[in-house]
């Protein structure tokens, strides 16, 4: 069997990393799914926390607007404690979303907890023939990591259907504007951003491959099948609700297993960070935090991008070649 083949017959079986991991070839073989055109369906799941079918229909109005039809799992509106619906329901509705051919993309509902339940049920062999995107964040980093790491299939990182506005008219335009971000994403568009200049910036240029996420939840996927591949990565990291000193742990995690060695280039989004408690103060700020990590090596890093648990969440696309230009003026994120 020809080496192509061979890797090809292996995509969605887990096994491919583990033997290629190292593979220039490899490492640029990701695959980013067709751009959506109006009429396509988006599927809506909800792998992680419980949702009503009420809470999603100003996404679903907004969607329809797009011009796409909108299919929801049968699980929506299902109630297992915190989670929407039990493992084996949230399993079937993701799996039926893959399988369905009429699906151009899967929009997970929200976040919360619960992807991890379930990752290891799913067959994705289907999204490995048949690339569609996955969107989301937060807990669903879950899915934007073990898809990059084993299916070499690009996902969308950005806000899910509990952040769309109920009254457009009435809401922000910073939220409208994300909001249209995954729209622009979906429908093929090259996304650019920029950004104001932060003096704990290092400057510097680079081009590779965009991957990241919520830091708590790649820590946790260390030392899985799901675990972060970082090498020859821009790595981008968001969280909420963290001490300082849990940032500090989870990012000493991130060093000492080399996932902060081999990047290309660090981008640093929204951190909403709980106060120290009197008397247990961790006398570091977040920047001397990620600074103390990566001192010793020469890639750009940057600080406050849009992205993560706050209102300027970006739609940013996991697995895609992007340039990363961090300058004494601004910073830029350009898909290329």
């Amino acid at each position: 069997m020809k080496r192509k083949q061979f890797l090809s017959s292996l995509l969605g079986t887990g096994l491919l990393p583990a033997m290629a991991g190292h593979d220039e070839d490899f490492q640029q073989s990701i695959v980013s799914p067709p751009a959506l055109k109006k009429g396509d369906t988006i599927g809506i799941i909800s792998p992680a926390g419980y949702i009503t079918l009420e809470e999603l229909q100003p996404a679903i109005s907004q969607m329809e607007a797009w011009g796409f039809t909108i299919k929801t799992g049968n699980a929506i509106g299902k109630k297992d404690f915190s989670l929407g619906g039990t493992d084996k329901e949230r399993s079937r509705d993701f799996q039926q979303m893959l399988e369905d051919p009429a699906v151009k993309a899967i929009m997970c509902a929200r976040g919360g907890y619960g992807s991890v339940r379930i990752i290891d049920n799913i067959n994705f062999s289907r999204l490995a023939d048949r690339p569609k995107w996955i969107i989301g964040f937060s807990d669903i980093t879950v899915l934007h990591c073990h898809i990059n790491s084993n299916i070499r299939v690009a996902t969308l990182h950005s806000k899910m259907c509990n952040s769309f506005p109920k009254d457009p008219a009435a809401a922000e335009q910073i939220q409208l504007q994300t909001i249209a971000s995954i729209r622009d994403a979906l429908t093929g568009t090259k996304m650019k951003y920029t950004t104001t200049f932060n003096e704990r910036n290092r400057t510097g240029v680079t081009e590779a491959t965009l991957i990241g996420g919520n830091l708590k939840t790649i820590e946790t996927l260390s030392g899985t099948k799901s675990e972060i591949r970082t090498a020859g990565k821009i790595l981008f990291l968001e969280d909420t609700g963290e001490y300082l000193y849990s940032l500090d742990r989870m990012l000493w995690n991130l060093k000492r297993t080399n996932k902060l060695s081999q990047l290309k280039g660090l981008i640093i989004g929204g951190f909403r960070i709980k106060p120290d408690d009197p008397g247990e103060e961790f006398g570091r700020t977040l920047y001397d935090i990620v600074m103390e990590k990566v001192q010793e090596y020469s890639y750009p890093v940057c600080f406050d991008f849009p992205v993560g648990h706050q209102k300027n969440n970006y739609a940013l696309k996991c697995g895609v070649l992007h340039r990363l230009s961090v300058t004494k003026n601004n910073t830029e994120l350009i898909e290329i």
